[in-house]
Order: structure tokens, then sequence, then C-alpha cells
């Protein structure tokens, strides 16, 4: 189970700002919490705006073989759009970003953990639901699952040959993140100075 929560305001303008938008919304998991009040609002915001090529709302993104189907139906709506900015959890956001390898994929949204069930994706996607997703700066590849290390702020430089020190089977998440960021031409984000979350907990900052 997990909640899943909008980004900012100030964020989401960031992220649109002079683009056109294709819009998605996952509804599946009927344990998420979807911010589906603020989605309205922001689909009309972005369609007064003018910035809007098209929309579906839909379930269970993380499914493949159901989320191509689905978009299939919107491919010119999609084509038009400069970038898609989905709403859902980590796992839908990457799905996405990997069908649509050539388009930027953003995520509009932070996940939050609760005890339970969370997806139903066949594929090795993950999402640690840290409450601070970086997808958007990594090409919707999440660092934290990606890396063995879950460095938030580039390669570690211990790989050989492409592949992770410390498991040898496993290709380094940074060097799929560089390589992704330059297929849609967003190299410049690795410039962007990442925020590391602060762990302490109430009672340690207390002290």
């Amino acid at each position: 189970m997990l909640i899943t929560e909008l980004k900012s305001k100030e964020i989401i303008a960031s992220l649109v700002d002079g683009k056109k938008v294709f819009m998605i919304n996952c509804q599946g998991c009927k344990e998420v919490r979807f911010p589906e009040k603020e989605s309205v609002e922001l689909r009309k915001e972005l369609a007064a705006d003018g910035k809007l090529t098209g929309f579906i709302t839909t379930d269970y993104i993380c499914n493949p073989e159901n989320m191509k189907l689905r978009l299939q139906k919107h491919m010119g709506e999609i084509e038009a759009a400069d970038v898609v900015l989905v709403l859902s959890c980590g796992v839908g956001v990457q799905t996405i970003a990997e069908y649509l390898e050539d388009k930027p994929v953003y995520a509009a949204c932070d996940t939050y953990p609760l005890p339970g069930f969370q997806g139903v994706t066949p594929l090795e996607y993950d999402c640690d639901q840290c409450g601070e997703c970086y997808l958007n700066l990594t090409g919707g590849i999440c660092p934290i699952t990606a890396c063995s290390k879950s460095l938030v702020n580039g390669q570690c430089g211990g790989c050989k040959d492409g592949k992770c020190e410390v498991d040898s089977e496993m290709e380094c998440g940074w060097e799929r993140i560089y390589r992704r960021l330059a297929q849609i031409g967003r190299l410049d984000v690795l410039k962007c100075p990442t925020q590391i979350r602060n762990f302490a907990t109430d009672d340690e900052v207390s002290k």
C-alpha cells in the first residue's frame, strides 16, 4: 500500500514551462491514495494555458501490456507533446519512460509507503517509496533502486565494463541513467544540485 502526493506547484511549473504536455493519471492500485482533485485542477490549468495535447486516466500503468494498448490510441497526442507528465508511483513512471524512450517522461508525484500490496508489474522496476522522487533528474530510471549503493549524485567510479562493483551481474545504474539522459537530450540535468534527504527522526532532531 502507498500514497501518491502531487509535487509542489513550483516543481510542476518548472517541468512544463514552455512545453506541450500529455498527462497520464494512474488509479490502478485500490490501496493507493491518488491526488484526484489536484489532478483535475492541474489538467484544467494546463488546458487553459494551451499546453495540454491530451490526457488519459487509466489503471495499472505498471503492467506494460495493458499500458501499451491504452497508449496506442493516443500516440498522436503524445507525439505532439514535448513531455509526458505521469501521476503515479515510481513504478508507473519507470514503465512509461521505458516505453516512450525518446520522450522526456516526468514524475508529477512523490510516493510514500504504507504496509501492504503495491502494483502488478511483472517487470523488475522498483519504487523505494522514498517520498522525494528523483526520476525527473535521472531520465525515469530510479537511482535508489538501480544503483546498489543508492547513489543520487552520480556514479561511484567503481564499475568495470559497465557492471556494478557490488554485483558483477548488474549493469551500473548511473551508466544507464547517463545513456537515457543523452537519448532524450537532457544531460544538462546532471548539473542540477541534488537535495539529500534528512533521515533524522524527530527524536534525533530534538536531542
